[in-house]
């Protein structure tokens, strides 16, 4: 991208235009002249005249605040599960042109944190507070008890988007969020904590961890959106549908009030599992990673040295042993793993050419010079939540036991990619993406976990354009550096309520100068119990426990942990552990922890994964019920608020009407879909059953009438009875039609901890994936038929204590894929 002089910003001056005899009063306000520290501004007072009528009175029409003069439009974008040694723009493989315009135009920084994980990283982005003062400890999923964990941020932690909004910005949130609290994501509210209830005025995108880019969980402001883009044979990836709503938002704001600076937050889903990408982008990278996970870590390593984003004398971090070296793979998992990180890169360059369009609008309206644009590449290090061979169906090898061979991955690898795999690549790919540094994403005490590319394009403030920045900063110095850069206070008061102090320091002291020293010299880092803490150069590191691929096993104590000492100013890449060479700095450093630890509100320390995720600890919506009445158009409604027919016996029972033709097709009831789920249904006036264990042919059930249905009124019924011992054990299914048993058929396997990451409960059609293909062309599938109401009935479950302990296992591998 090249740079251009363009028009900046109108500021409307307070000029009116009134009839004769009308007396403007100049009661119009900016947010720059007003010293006040409390949000929102108060009424501006009536300064006109009132009369006992109106001719001997002069009016005054109150005006709304104004943002300050000159303020720039902020364009907050942030990929998703990408590592520092990706993008090329610090010397990955993954060509990322948009980034590189921009940090040809700006600056890159070299020494940027985020948190190891997806919720806390976004929670003290848009907060400038920690993540555990944003009660945000972990991901929403993860919830506990205490204030640094609940996942319900306090109201004297407000949010960049309620600042803004409150100083004449317009606001708008477009991707991913993650940021609601796992029991509040249904329509049922409350409404607090989605986008627009954080300073947002508009809101296109994804409430969960992921999402299928095909077929997405749309939600528009708190509306399900049913894109119809992505119906069809050939859906829009949701990247571009993104990136279209973005451009559309941007520019009506720039043609209704072009005087009002704009905050657009661009979060995609990209790279986050499932990877998916147009095979026109996948077939961009054929042949490019051949060489195998080894050689492209010497490979960036040497690229980014020669950037100049690493120091010349940097070390390549060893693979761990646990990870096998490329040269030790059959040709057989060359050519898998190979195609696994070509749709991987097919989908981070496909999303940067995506935020490139935006970026074009931004600069065809002519507002690119007074925009400040910061483009973090990545909510933390690369995900090696694919297991060591990688998967096609994430949530069913992470959550529900399926075995996928290398054979059968073999057998679909051109699918990969495709709305037919909900795909992961191998942990190898994740540390060749996370090169130059130690570990991955949800290991917050070293740099693979934390450190993320940052860029950053102000043409009307930056001068110096092209310079590198290496002073180290945090994800909660960007709400601080919005807000300098637009001029606006940080309020002691927001919404009546006394706000924390930002806990980041803004980053415009840089700008100007490469060799200023970091205003943010001490960061703790925090997650499951594993710790780091950077403090004058030092950085001491707990090592971890868990290897971030395993998804069971013994839960360690924190006093487990042992330490690891790295003097980041002579060993950038936390190659050389001094901690036995130097036991005292050590000490220092470990002291050091616990002051930040004890301020904010990371203690209790807690690395169990088994109890905190289990439910049964947070509030829910369907806890202690067993009875369920819905009705047709009731859908979107998420997994954790329906009723959970998992390792149990229950019913589904449909109150339906054929219509006097005599014909009558659709979805009655459905939760999931191919990936994982179950549905009610009628084909061709044939009531039947369906049910995916997973997304292969082989692992799908039907339960099918032989007889079709009559006109008139019909009760059908699907009655389960559960083998019981175990979990994720068979069953018998008995399909009856007003109380006469039709068909029953025997369903061999079921999910045991979760059907879905991002589908949902549908009455009345199916919003999400198939669960069986017999009905893919047809969807949403809507009933023609007339549906009364749906009612669901479950049997308590009456689970052993293993069992109990094998669910929270699995109940683990669900959260940690979804971080």
């Amino acid at each position: 991208m090249q740079k251009r002089t363009l028009l900046t910003c109108v500021i409307a001056a307070g000029i009116a235009v009134a009839a004769p005899g009308f007396a403007i009063a100049q009661s119009q306000r900016s947010a720059s002249a007003n010293s006040a520290t409390v949000l929102p501004y108060p009424d501006a007072p009536f300064k006109g005249k009132i009369g006992r009528t109106a001719k001997v009175s002069s009016p005054d029409f109150p005006k709304e605040v104004e943002a300050p003069k000159g303020a720039p439009n902020v364009l907050l974008i942030m990929t998703d599960d990408v590592g520092f040694g990706a993008a090329s723009t610090f010397g990955g493989p993954i060509p990322t042109p948009t980034m590189d315009g921009l940090a040809t135009n700006g600056l890159r920084f070299n020494q940027f944190h985020t948190t190891a994980l997806c919720s806390p990283t976004r929670a003290a982005l848009i907060t400038g507070r920690n993540h555990h003062s944003a009660a945000t400890g972990n991901i929403m999923e993860f919830g506990t008890g205490y204030p640094g964990y609940n996942t319900l941020t306090p109201r004297s932690v407000g949010t960049v988007g309620q600042i803004l909004r409150e100083n004449g910005y317009t606001t708008a949130w477009f991707g991913k969020d993650h940021n609601v609290p796992d029991w509040q994501t249904s329509q049922a509210g409350p409404f607090r904590y989605w986008p627009t209830g954080l300073g947002f005025d508009y809101f296109f995108g994804f409430l969960g961890g992921d999402a299928n880019q095909w077929r997405t969980p749309i939600f528009e402001n708190t509306l399900p959106y049913e894109a119809p883009e992505q119906r069809g044979a050939s859906p829009k990836h949701f990247d571009d549908l993104m990136a279209d709503k973005a451009i559309g938002w941007i520019r009506m704001q720039h043609a209704v009030a072009p005087q009002k600076p704009f905050f657009a937050y661009y979060v995609t889903g990209t790279a986050h599992a499932p990877h998916h990408a147009p095979k026109e982008w996948i077939a961009k990278f054929k042949g490019q990673f051949d060489q195998g996970w080894d050689k492209v870590r010497e490979e960036t390593l040497a690229r980014q040295k020669k950037l100049g984003v690493i120091p010349a004398d940097a070390q390549l971090t060893p693979r761990p042993k646990e990870v096998p070296a490329w040269d030790s793979l059959t040709p057989q998992q060359k050519t898998v793993y190979t195609r696994m990180m070509e749709v991987y890169a097919g989908a981070l360059s496909h999303a940067d050419e995506q935020i490139g369009r935006v970026i074009n609008t931004v600069a065809e309206l002519g507002e690119l010079d007074n925009t400040m644009i910061i483009y973090i590449m990545g909510d933390n290090g690369a995900s090696a939540e694919g297991s060591l061979q990688g998967t096609a169906n994430e949530i069913g090898v992470n959550a529900n036991g399926v075995d996928e061979s290398i054979e059968y991955l073999a057998s679909i690898v051109d699918d990969l990619g495709g709305e037919r795999t909900y795909n992961h690549y191998p942990v190898g790919w994740a540390l060749a993406m996370d090169t130059p540094f130690q570990w991955t994403k949800q290991v917050a005490s070293h740099f693979g976990g934390t450190r993320n590319g940052l860029v950053i394009s102000y043409p009307k403030r930056i001068k110096q354009t092209g310079g590198l920045r290496s002073q180290f900063s945090h994800v909660t110095d960007i709400t601080p550096t919005i807000l300098e850069a637009a001029g606006v206070k940080f309020p002691d008061v927001l919404a009546g309520v006394k706000q924390k102090p930002l806990e980041g320091a803004s980053l415009l002291y840089a700008f100007d100068n490469a060799n200023a020293p970091t205003k943010h010299p001490t960061q703790y880092f925090e997650m499951m119990g594993n710790r780091g803490i950077y403090h004058n150069g030092w950085m001491a590191s707990t090592t971890p426990l868990r290897l971030p691929w395993v998804n069971y096993g013994v839960t360690p104590s924190p006093d487990d942990f042992k330490w690891e000492l790295y003097d980041i100013t002579k060993d950038f890449t936390q190659a050389n552990n001094l901690a036995a060479s130097n036991p005292a700095k050590l000490k220092e450093m470990q002291q050091v922890f616990d002051q930040e630890a004890k301020k904010y509100n990371v203690y209790p320390l807690d690395s169990s994964m088994a109890e905190r995720v289990d439910p049964a600890i947070r509030p829910s919506l369907t806890r202690g019920r067993n009875d369920f009445v819905y009705y047709a158009g009731m859908t979107r409604i998420p997994e954790a608020s329906a009723p959970d027919v998992k390792n149990k016996s229950f019913s589904v029972t449909a109150e339906v009407e054929v219509p006097a033709s005599g014909t009558a097709s659709g979805v009655l009831g459905t939760l999931g879909g191919r990936f994982g789920g179950w549905a009610l249904l009628v084909n061709d006036n044939k009531p039947a059953f369906a049910y995916a264990f997973t997304n292969r042919a082989d692992s799908t059930y039907r339960v099918t009438s032989k007889d079709a249905l009559t006109p008139g009124k019909h009760t059908i019924a699907f009655d389960f009875k559960y083998d019981g011992g175990g979990l994720g054990k068979g069953g018998t299914g008995t399909l009856s039609v007003d109380g006469k048993q039709v068909a029953q058929g025997r369903i061999d396997r079921t999910i045991r901890a979760r059907f879905s990451f991002d589908e949902t409960f549908d009455v009345g059609e199916d919003t999400g994936t198939p669960v069986v293909e017999d009905y893919a062309d047809k969807m949403p599938y809507r009933f023609t038929g007339k549906l009364a109401k749906l009612t669901i009935h479950l049997e308590h479950a009456k689970l052993a204590q293993a069992d109990r302990k094998a669910l929270h296992e699995g109940t683990v591998a669900v959260a940690r894929a979804r971080e």
